[in-house]
């Protein structure tokens, strides 16, 4: 027990030496810089030993400058890549203590959980059994009809038999509830299946198959034990609602906006997330965003670009969420907005263009602007609050271009009576010495010239 007790403290001091993990968009943009440099680096190669050769009293001396123009190629791209190298092996670093931590916690919950595993086992054994036979009645009913809604909810299913991906006439599929480890492969055979409920198993993965199922339109793997979502996932383009809440996702797919482009509910709730993928903006038909309890240190400002967006709740974020970025105010059609329990000191000067929030909650953050007083007042004061700033700062910007328009002007027009009136001297010079003719110039009419 000391032992565990041990290396659970030590692989946690590790990931604190460590620092923080780079997020998710930062590592896939690092890995494609490298691949990048890479691909360059080889065409420069090619071009190198393409390069026209020199009579054959040259080409020892050709050679060598050869090498050593490859080496230099090659030293130029390893010092390029040694940034985005840095990104990926702190992420790889982290992921492996992460894995040595998990191993090191799971072995300190068995030593405490051990007294009364073999009554555990006893206990679901009968349970077990029951369950196989239920799932081969399915299965056997499904070979002589045409099933499309099956629903194995709370059987204490422990596996799902590959046998499964043979029901093709599935169109609903709802296995919640259950002791699920694993999803087969299999499943990307029920290529009808529209609905899928895998929420409250043990699940630590979904199979990358799961891309395949391009008709699906629901998806609930909500209270599992996600670490992450398969990039795949992107393929699922007919989704419509996608409810991953209540895992241990800490980051989702860097191009799941470019994809998901039909999602209108995305709920990601009680995770350990830290920021949101850039291309979120790309959801134009999101209706819903359910973000609360993660660990969000901001948004991306993209976010402005979900023109449809209704409900936005980024609750419980508590010391990671400390501001939002103006482009909130784009939401012209947000009508509910919780930021309850963060540390917002201020909110955007465009907040106040949120014309159609009917619901705000701003409970517990340090709320400088707008003061506490107008926050108790309820959601209208603190728009017309908000509103009016932004007035403020518009007429303040405007006056601040007028009068830099004006200084302009000014410098303009004494540029302009400066060249003029140089202009007219120089023009009553040439009268005077076309007045007096050529010959000697009398001095005294010169000086007063």
């Amino acid at each position: 027990m000391t032992l565990a007790i041990s290396d659970v403290a030590q692989t946690r001091s590790v990931l604190q030496t460590l620092g923080e993990r780079p997020d998710h968009e930062a590592v896939d943009k690092a890995k494609a810089k490298i691949v990048e440099i890479d691909s360059r680096l080889s065409k420069q190669l090619e071009e190198i030993v393409l390069s026209p050769r020199p009579s054959s009293i040259e080409r020892l001396q050709f050679r060598a400058h050869q090498a050593e123009k490859e080496q230099e190629c090659r030293q130029a791209a390893e010092k390029e890549k040694q940034i985005y190298k840095a990104v990926v092996q702190l992420d790889e670093m982290h992921e492996a203590y992460e894995k040595l931590l998990k191993e090191a916690e799971e072995r300190l919950v068995k030593l405490y959980e051990s007294a009364s595993a073999f009554a555990d086992d006893v206990e679901h054994l009968p349970v077990k059994e029951e369950t196989n036979e239920e799932v081969v009645g399915v299965l056997q009913e499904a070979s002589g009809k045409g099933l499309e809604r099956v629903d194995l909810s709370g059987r204490r299913l422990r596996f799902l038999p590959e046998a499964f991906g043979k029901i093709r006439s599935l169109v609903a599929l709802n296995l919640s509830c259950n002791q699920l480890e694993f999803i087969p492969d299999s499943i990307a055979t029920l290529e009808n299946l529209e609905e899928l409920n895998l929420s409250s198993n043990l699940l630590e993965l979904l199979p990358d198959s799961i891309g395949l199922l391009v008709n699906l339109k629901i998806l609930d793997a909500s209270g599992n034990k996600l670490l992450a979502l398969p990039d795949s996932i992107c393929h699922c383009r007919s989704l419509v609602e996608l409810d991953v809440s209540f895992n241990n996702l800490a980051y989702l797919p860097t191009n799941i906006g470019y994809e998901l482009v039909n999602l209108k509910r995305l709920s990601i709730n009680l995770n350990k997330i830290r920021s949101l993928p850039t291309s979120i903006g790309e959801m134009r038909s999101l209706c819903h965003l359910d973000a609360h309890f993660n660990e969000l240190r901001g948004l991306p400002s993209a976010i402005g670009r979900l023109t449809n967006l209704e409900t936005l709740n980024l609750s419980s974020n508590f010391s990671d969420l400390t501001e939002l970025p103006e482009t909130i105010g784009d939401l012209t059609n947000l009508r509910e907005l919780d930021l309850s329990n963060n540390q917002i000191q201020a909110l955007p000067d465009t907040f106040g263009r949120l014309d159609n929030l009917n619901k705000l909650n701003l409970d517990q953050n340090p709320l400088v602007i707008p003061p506490m007083e107008v926050v108790n007042e309820g959601v209208e004061a603190v728009k017309v609050f908000m509103a009016k700033r932004w007035l403020d700062i518009l007429v303040e910007e405007e006056q601040k271009s007028l009068l830099e328009v004006k200084e302009q002007t000014e410098t303009g027009w004494l540029t302009r009576s400066t060249s003029w009136l140089g202009s007219v001297v120089s023009g009553v010079s040439q009268s005077v010495s076309g007045y007096l003719g050529p010959g000697p110039r009398d001095p005294y009419l010169d000086q007063q010239l």
